[in-house]
C-alpha cells in the first residue's frame, strides 16, 4: 500500500519464493493438503522464506502501523488476549516495546516453522498454540478478556470470515479486534478477499456490542473493534 510498503499477497509471494533457491527437497512435505487460506505461507516457507518474509510481509513498518490501529482502538494493557494466526507473535513483542504489558498472551498458529520461531522468544506470561483458528474455532475459547486479528484474516473467503468472526465475539469476555482488506484494489490473487467497510461493520452491529473503526492509517485496510456493552451477554474466563 502507498506510504506503508504493504504489497497484495500475490506480489510479496512471488518476490519471496523467487529469492530463495532452496532446494524443495529439503524441506519437509506436510502430511495432509494444506487448506487453501494457509498455502501462500506454507509456500513461503517450503522455499526457504524467514521473518517478515514468512509471514508475506516485506516492511515491518508497515506491519508495525497495524499493530498501533489495534492499540489505539481497543485497551489492551492488564488484558488476557488471543492473538489468532500469531505468526511469531509480533504483536506481542510490539505491545511490550510500548509499554503495554497483557495479563496473558494467547497466540495460535499453524505453520509448523513459525510455531517454533515463536516459541523461541519465550516471552513471559505467553503460550504459544499449534492450532488452526478456521477449522479448530473451539481453540479460540481459552477465557480470553480480548482475542485479535492481524492479517491473519485475509486469505479466508467470506463465509469462513464471517463465520471465524462469530466465533472469536463467542470467546470474547470484552471485545474483538481485528483488521481486513476493504478494497479490491490490494487483491490481485485469488486466495486474498477483500470485504465492503459497510457490509463488515453492519454484520459486527448484529453482534450487539460497540462498534468502533479506524481506515485512516493505511490505504485499503480497516481495523474494526466491537466492544461488549452492559447488553451484550457476558462471556466468563475459562
Amino acid at each position: 500500500m502507498p506510504g506503508g510498503g504493504h504489497r497484495t499477497s500475490g506480489e510479496r509471494v512471488s518476490s519471496v519464493l523467487s529469492g530463495c533457491g532452496v532446494p524443495e527437497s529439503r524441506m519437509p512435505k506436510p502430511t495432509e493438503p494444506v487448506p487453501f487460506y494457509l498455502f501462500p505461507y506454507h509456500e513461503a516457507r517450503r522455499q526457504g522464506a524467514k521473518g517478515l518474509d514468512a509471514l508475506l510481509w516485506t516492511d515491518q513498518r508497515a506491519q508495525q502501523i497495524r499493530f498501533d490501529a489495534i492499540a489505539r482502538i481497543c485497551p489492551l494493557a492488564g488484558m488476557r488476549i488471543v492473538d489468532a494466526g500469531c505468526g511469531r507473535a509480533d504483536l506481542l513483542g510490539h505491545l511490550l516495546e510500548r509499554g503495554i504489558v497483557p495479563a496473558h498472551y494467547t497466540g495460535l498458529e499453524m505453520i509448523p516453522a513459525t510455531v517454533r520461531s515463536a516459541r523461541r522468544k519465550r516471552y513471559a506470561g505467553c503460550k504459544i498454540v499449534a492450532a488452526d483458528f478456521v477449522r479448530q474455532p473451539e481453540k479460540l475459547q481459552v477465557g480470553a478478556d480480548v482475542v485479535v486479528f492481524s492479517g491473519s484474516l485475509n486469505t479466508l473467503t467470506r463465509p469462513q470470515f464471517y463465520r471465524t468472526l462469530r466465533a472469536a465475539w463467542e470467546a470474547a469476555a470484552q471485545a474483538l479486534v481485528f483488521n481486513f482488506l476493504s478494497s479490491r484494489h490490494w487483491c490481485g490473487e485469488d486466495w486474498l478477499t477483500w470485504h465492503p467497510r459497510d457490509a463488515v461493520l453492519a454484520f459486527c452491529r448484529e453482534l450487539s456490542g460497540e462498534v468502533r473503526f479506524d481506515e485512516e492509517y493505511l490505504e485499503g485496510d480497516c481495523t474494526v473493534a466491537v466492544r461488549r456493552s452492559a447488553l451484550s451477554p457476558a462471556r466468563g474466563r475459562g
